[in-house]
């Protein structure tokens, strides 16, 4: 009805029509033009302020739809339309066939969800998905960790071999069933994955890990050691290292970070303690110590190994990360290693943008962020702070999950780093429900919203309750349960890694001494 264009019409809504369904009208004899409503409106005369009437209060209420056109569904691809529709014309509701061919949801094998208001499946290309990168991001409580984990397990069963930089230990989880879903409605059955967690940190921090991750510390260059410290290391400190590192290396014999640090201690240059208060950090965390982690076991198909960092100073995290990834880069570009995907959980502080922070980590993520496709090293960054993760790197991932995001900061940052952000998307994006998602890529025609399916595995990431009912407890079952498991952890500890790191013993706190003061 009214005035219609190439781009949008009205139309006059006769049954139920919620904003965001899709509709088709006739393009001519055999077409249809393929639209999304975008908007919808309700007016009733007898209740207008310039016309109110008590003795006409049946006047005839209509709703307007307001339809957004998407293109011309012609020989199963998605064509612009050149000629407006015609007033007059009827409107139907877009059936399932056409959806899928129109927007493309139909080609892939990543199954993440159903299509918001329908029962249709929507799946991503796996190969492109993994090579062209991806980011998820939302605010804090949005589900952003549980639909990382939906595509984490997809990426799984169609063999691709996962590292996930883990800060918190939230995706352990993995290993096991979930128990929680409509598993019925999105047609899942819960199972576990082939998980293996790894962690920088020393046996006390990490009881539950499955191995320890290690360094090979041993003649390592100048460079591979600057890769690993901060950006606001000094031009002046990066040369007390490389004259060190040359000194140690003149005589052919090995070394490793202490004969470094004792190389430095000798250089006459003030900037020397800049720089072994860096190299100390990263001796003391343990990292280079007992028997390297094989890069090779890092990336096997249908496995994911996690890097998990619970126990490691943030400091020292970038510097892991970057020695990590660069290691991993550059034996994939020998083919010395499988292809992949890395996984980089609250991308923020490993990829900080300029202005927000620095990190070590930065300068080797935004080369595979340019140039992992070309050597099947795929990408996935995830954060509930967009604005504060680097641009470069998220424009260079093709397909974005975004669910719920309200900081205005974040907003603009997804509008300048995404294509194709309108005003009408960023109101979307900011009344979200949890556990659904905006899905922007290039392999789907059109932005659509999608309710993430359940997991399969278990949800690591729940937060944990502070306010209880008012009782003191001593501790739930589930805390005695995890209390039993720690310690059963610590006991093996020792049979994870005959070089994990030394052992400490519980000391006496003075307890018994002030019993027997006491009498008791």
């Amino acid at each position: 009805m009214g005035e219609t264009s190439a781009l949008e019409f009205k139309f006059l809504i006769a049954d139920e029509a919620r904003r965001g369904s899709y509709v088709k009208v006739k393009d001519g004899s055999k077409d249809w033009v393929f639209a999304q409503v975008v908007d919808v409106t309700r007016s009733n005369v007898a209740y207008s302020l310039s016309m109110i009437d008590e003795d006409n209060l049946e006047a005839k209420e209509r709703v307007l739809g307001l339809a957004r056109v998407i293109g011309v569904a012609s020989g199963g691809k998605l064509q612009m339309l050149t000629n407006p529709p015609r007033p007059g014309d009827p409107v139907q509701r877009a059936d399932a066939g056409l959806i899928e061919r129109a927007l493309g949801l139909s080609k892939g094998n990543l199954y993440i969800g159903l299509l918001d208001g329908h029962d249709l499946k929507v799946r991503l290309e796996a190969d492109s998905f993994v090579q062209k990168h991806c980011s998820i991001l939302a605010k804090t409580g949005s589900g952003k960790s549980y639909t990382a984990a939906v595509v984490l397990e997809e990426l799984l069963e169609k063999g691709v071999a996962l590292l996930i930089i883990d800060p918190h230990g939230e995706y352990a989880s993995m290993k096991q069933k979930n128990t929680k879903g409509d598993f019925v409605k999105y047609g899942v059955k819960p199972k576990g994955y082939n998980v293996t967690v790894y962690s920088p940190a020393n046996q006390v921090d990490a009881p539950h890990a499955d191995r320890y991750f290690r360094f090979n510390g041993k003649n390592m260059t100048a460079r591979e050691i600057s890769a690993m410290l901060p950006e606001d290391v000094t031009n002046s400190q990066k040369g007390v290292l490389y004259e060190g590192i040359k000194i140690l290396g003149a005589d052919g014999s090995d070394y490793d970070l202490e004969d470094v640090i004792g190389q430095a201690e000798k250089d006459t240059s003030k900037a020397k303690w800049g720089l072994i208060g860096h190299l100390e950090a990263l001796v003391e965390l343990g990292i280079f110590s007992g028997r390297p982690t094989d890069l090779v076991d890092l990336l096997q198909r249908g496995r994911a190994s996690i890097i998990d960092m619970t126990g490691v100073p943030p400091d020292l995290q970038g510097m892991i990360v970057a020695k990590l990834l660069s290691d991993l880069f550059e034996a994939r570009k020998r083919g010395r290693v499988n292809p992949g995907m890395v996984v980089v959980e609250e991308a923020h502080n490993y990829i900080p943008e300029r202005g927000s922070g620095k990190a070590a980590s930065t300068a080797i993520i935004r080369t595979i962020a340019a140039e992992g496709r070309k050597f099947g090293l795929g990408l996935l960054v995830i954060s509930q702070r967009p604005a504060r993760v680097d641009k470069n790197v998220i424009s260079q991932c093709n397909t974005q999950i975004i669910l719920r995001v309200t900081n205005p900061n974040d907003l603009r940052a997804l509008s300048k780093g995404i294509e194709g952000m309108s005003s009408e998307l960023e109101e979307d994006i900011k009344r979200l429900p949890p556990g659904t998602a905006m899905l922007v890529s290039n392999e789907i025609e059109h932005p659509v919203t999608v309710k993430i399916r359940p997991r399969k595995s278990r949800h690591g990431g729940v937060s944990t309750p502070i306010v209880g009912n008012g009782k003191a407890r001593s501790g739930t079952k589930a805390d005695k349960r995890t209390k039993r498991s720690t310690a059963s952890s610590q006991a093996k500890g020792a049979e994870k890694s005959p070089d994990a790191g030394p052992k400490y013993e519980k000391k006496d706190t003075g307890g018994s001494f002030l019993r027997k003061i006491l009498g008791k």
